[in-house]
C-alpha cells in the first residue's frame, strides 16, 4: 500500500558513483531502477560523478535540501516504510517546528516487549527514517574528535552509550580512526551534547531490510526487525522531555542484544555444544 500523501511529496534521490570498477554494473542497475520511480509530485535524481561514500553523500544531500527548503525527510535505500510514515513525519515537522529543544523526528523504534506511548522523546538523534529542520541540522558537528573530546570531558560516555549497554562511544572512536564511515554516530553525538530531543513513534513505521550482510556497515541479524505500523501514529502535543520509561526499555533491549562479554562467550559455547550434538 502506497503512502496516501506520496503524490503531494517532492522526492530527491541521491545516487552515489561506484567506488570501483567492480561496482559499476550494480550502480548502473540502481540508476536504471530509480528512473522508473513514479507516484510523487516531482522526482529529482542527482547522479554523483565521483564516489562520495556513505557519510559525505548523506551530509551533502541533507545540507543541500535543508538550505533549500528548511526541512528534510531522509530515507536510505535499505528501509521499508509503513504507508503512514510520511504523514507522521510531516505532522511531526509541523508540530515541533518551533520547539527549539526538538532536533528531529524519527520513524523507527526497537521491537520492545513493553507497550510504549503513541509518541515519546529520547535525547540525541537517530538515522533509520528521520526528519529535521535547518535549525537542527546546523548543529551537526562533522569532526568526531571534537565530539569525543566533549563527551569524555563532560563524563557523558556512559549515558551516551545508554547506560553502557550499546557501544556508541566505541563506534565514534572507530569513525575517528577511519574504520567506519558513519555520519549517524556524529549526528547522534551532536544532538546529545546539545541536550536536544528526538520524537519517536510508539509503533515502528520503518523496517530495515539491510541487515543481511549485503552492505558495508551491517552484519546479518534480525534483532532489530519487527512489525511496522498498520494504522496511523497520532502526533499530539506531549511534554518535551526525555521519556524515562521508554529509555529504560531500550536499555533493557540493548542488554539482551549486547550482553557483557562473559555472557556472550557462554552463549557461544552453548550454541557450539548444541550444534555438535
Amino acid at each position: 500500500m502506497a503512502s496516501p500523501i506520496a503524490a503531494e511529496s517532492q522526492l530527491y534521490v541521491f545516487s552515489d558513483a561506484p567506488r570501483n570498477e567492480a561496482a559499476s554494473h550494480m550502480v548502473a542497475e540502481v540508476r536504471s531502477y530509480i528512473y522508473s520511480l513514479a507516484g510523487f509530485k516531482t522526482i529529482t535524481i542527482i547522479e554523483r560523478e565521483t564516489n562520495l561514500g556513505l557519510a559525505q553523500s548523506i551530509i551533502d544531500g541533507v545540507t543541500r535540501l535543508c538550505d533549500e527548503y528548511g526541512r528534510v525527510i531522509v530515507l536510505e535505500d535499505d528501509l521499508v516504510t509503513s504507508p503512514y510514515f510520511l504523514q507522521y513525519m510531516n505532522d511531526g515537522l509541523d508540530m515541533y517546528e518551533d520547539a527549539e529543544r526538538v532536533v528531529s523526528i524519527h520513524g523507527y523504534v526497537y521491537p520492545l516487549k513493553e507497550t510504549l506511548p503513541e509518541t515519546f522523546f529520547l535525547r540525541g538523534a537517530d538515522c533509520w527514517g528521520w526528519a529535521t529542520w535547518k535549525r537542527g541540522w546546523d548543529l551537526f558537528e562533522p569532526d568526531g574528535q571534537v565530539l569525543l573530546r566533549e563527551l569524555t570531558g563532560r563524563k557523558l560516555t556512559h549515558s551516551f552509550d545508554f547506560d553502557g549497554t550499546y557501544p556508541y562511544t566505541k563506534m565514534l572512536k572507530k569513525q575517528i580512526k577511519g574504520k567506519n564511515d558513519s555520519w549517524a554516530i556524529r549526528w547522534y553525538a551532536s544532538a546529545f551534547l546539545k541536550n536536544k530531543l528526538t520524537l519517536y513513534p510508539g509503533r515502528s513505521l520503518v523496517l530495515n531490510i539491510g541487515m543481511d550482510n549485503s552492505g558495508t556497515h551491517c552484519s546479518t541479524t534480525s534483532d532489530f526487525s519487527g512489525d511496522i505500523a498498520d494504522s496511523p501514529v497520532r502526533i499530539e502535543p506531549i511534554l518535551v522531555e526525555e521519556h524515562l520509561f521508554a529509555r529504560q526499555q531500550i536499555v533493557r533491549f540493548h542488554k539482551v542484544i549486547w550482553p557483557p562479554m562473559p555472557i556472550r562467550i557462554l552463549r557461544k559455547l552453548k550454541s557450539i555444544a548444541h550444534h555438535a550434538k
